[in-house]
């Protein structure tokens, strides 16, 4: 039962946070002016990875899951993946 929570948990933080903060992100650049159109799967990308790093190294140690395989992602693929993020 845990894991389903915790499933649950992982697909409102992905699809249903990420799609707010992805229409929040294509409002602020259409109202500076910018079109987004064609590289809005960017930011969509950078999004996902930032939800991401963020799940892997805190929200899934306050969840209903705590088996195996909990552990941070290593210093340098956070650091990686931050920068391609920016």
């Amino acid at each position: 039962m845990k894991i389903l929570l915790e499933l649950l948990r992982i697909v409102f933080i992905f699809f249903i946070l990420g799609g707010i903060m992805t229409e929040l992100l294509i409002n602020v650049y259409a109202s500076t002016g910018i079109n987004v159109d064609d590289y809005n799967w960017m930011g969509v990308l950078g999004i996902l990875i930032l939800l991401f790093v963020l799940y892997r190294n805190r929200w899934q140690f306050s969840g209903w899951y705590s088996g195996n395989g909990r552990e941070k992602l290593p210093v340098k693929t956070s650091n990686l993946l931050l920068t391609i993020l920016f």
